[in-house]
């Protein structure tokens, strides 16, 4: 999974970052974390050939997922502070 992340997320446009991380207590999970610099880039995203490739091949090997949330963060380090406006974090089995 972390590999067709990697492909799908390497360009897209309005995207400030993606990481994508391993949980330290539970092997089967990953956790990804977007900051995009509006809703409307980040629903875009989702027309792009890559992540449109990418969709199925990772519903196919997702179990679940267990949380998404959005924020609105007021500060990062290493984000425009004009810019950080949305934030979507998620976790997902396999």
């Amino acid at each position: 999974m972390v590999e067709i992340l990697k492909e799908s997320a390497a360009s897209m446009p309005g995207c400030l970052s993606y990481v994508v991380a391993k949980d330290a207590s539970d092997e089967n999970t990953i956790w990804v974390t977007e900051v995009w610099d509006s809703m409307a880039s980040h629903d875009a995203s989702l027309s792009l050939p890559a992540v449109k490739n990418a969709i199925p091949r990772g519903k196919a090997i997702v179990s679940n997922f267990e949380k998404i949330a959005v924020t609105s963060p007021v500060w990062g380090a290493g984000l425009p502070a004009a810019h950080a406006t949305n934030l979507r974090t998620s976790n997902g089995q396999f």
